[in-house]
């Protein structure tokens, strides 16, 4: 599938099953199974190399769908957008049996994954993982630790997990990545996440209490974890959100033009849309969620031709999208007035929703000290 039709059909299901279904996935605060399921068996396997049966596509792919999904339902949008992520870890050195357990499953629309990275101990520093892994013999591996915030928790049937190998002659801090399926005894899930906003992503807390996995379920090779967060897991992750969230931002301009269009001619005197004031504040809006677009959008294709400077591009764009959803909603807010702050208004959801792209890791401020970092010539993790 093209990726200008992949891209169709993202609209195409955002607006015919995601954006009717939106209200209540963030009131009724439930798992978007509807969505998910038209996502998955449709666009499932479109970052999935084509050599497994997938569409083969990359960055972009993730940002355009991501925008088209998140200008629905932000929520679903970002579940979708985990599962493109984990599916791009697992592609990234796939070996046969992975390609034929995981890749061709998830390209068929068969198989739903997620990320299970971040963990209580080291917060937003997904990268630092405790979770232990130790070879028990007999081509098993056990994993011990806690996870948190994993989306799609208790949905999807495979987790991608961060680890940190232990046992003699185990470097320090040789960290690894692994896939789990979702039916391995030993996953204890913890109560569902109630937030403020993205109510729908199934949120939750994961146990591993040394659940044994065979050691082909290792992704690449032992220490590998590092490589696969800033060459795998940073930029589709980046891009996930930055899609979602440029998509909150796009849909709360065109509610406010909308709006606007609508009171127009419905009152004496003038209308709003004949203000200057509040043809000045649209026309803000709209540079800002198009020069962010075009940021996102540009940081993509650049990151997928590792052309020099492309870390510089997926980390701005995710703080920038985080800013201008955010600044865009409180516009939208102002110019809508009463009607707009209702609860039954979308801005309600969008303004919500919205906020958690500062808040979600890499945040906000830990990618401006990334970009400066990179500027600089200076490591981007401390020691």
């Amino acid at each position: 599938m093209e990726l200008g039709t992949a891209v169709a059909a993202a609209r195409e299901i955002a607006e015919e099953v995601l954006a009717p279904e939106a209200a209540a996935v963030d009131e009724e605060r439930r798992w978007p199974d509807k969505g998910i399921a038209v996502l998955r068996s449709r666009l499932g396997g479109l970052v999935v190399p084509a050599r497994c049966g997938g569409m083969g596509h990359g960055l972009l792919a993730v940002a355009q769908v991501g925008e088209a999904t998140g200008r629905a339902c932000a929520s679903t949008s970002i579940c979708f957008g985990m599962h493109l992520v984990g599916s791009a870890v697992i592609a990234a050195k796939a070996g046969s049996w992975q390609q034929e357990r995981y890749l061709e499953p998830i390209a068929a629309g068969e198989h739903l994954t997620t990320l299970a990275l971040s963990e209580p101990g080291t917060g937003g520093e997904f990268w630092l993982p405790q979770t232990r892994m130790e070879s028990v013999g007999d081509g098993r591996l056990r994993l011990t630790g806690a996870k948190s915030f994993v989306t799609n928790a208790g949905h999807a049937d495979s987790y991608v997990v961060s680890t940190l190998a232990t046992g003699p002659g185990k470097p320090p801090g040789q960290f690894s990545c692994t896939v789990v399926d979702a039916t391995v005894p030993g996953l204890e899930w913890g109560p569902p996440w109630q937030g403020f906003g993205m109510r729908g992503n199934a949120s939750r807390g994961l146990e591993l209490r040394g659940v044994e996995i065979p050691d082909r379920c290792l992704l690449g090779e032992e220490g590998d974890e590092i490589w696969y967060v800033f060459n795998v897991v940073a930029p589709y992750f980046l891009m996930a959100m930055a899609g979602t969230y440029l998509g909150v931002a796009a849909a709360a301009l065109e509610e406010t033009r909308a709006h606007l269009l609508r009171r127009k001619g419905k009152r004496a005197g003038r209308s709003g849309a004949e203000q200057p004031v509040v043809q000045h504040r649209l026309g803000t809006m709209w540079a800002r969620v198009e020069r962010t677009r075009r940021l996102i959008y540009h940081a993509a294709a650049e990151a997928e031709t590792n052309a020099p400077g492309a870390l510089l591009g997926v980390a701005s764009a995710k703080a920038e999208v985080a800013d201008a959803a955010e600044a865009t909603v409180n516009d939208a807010l102002t110019l809508l007035g009463g009607i707009g702050y209702g609860e039954s208004s979308p801005l309600h959801r969008m303004l919500r929703d919205a906020r958690a792209a500062h808040v979600m890791s890499p945040v906000t401020d830990l990618l401006r000290v990334w970009t400066g970092r990179a500027l600089l010539g200076e490591p981007l993790l401390e020691d």
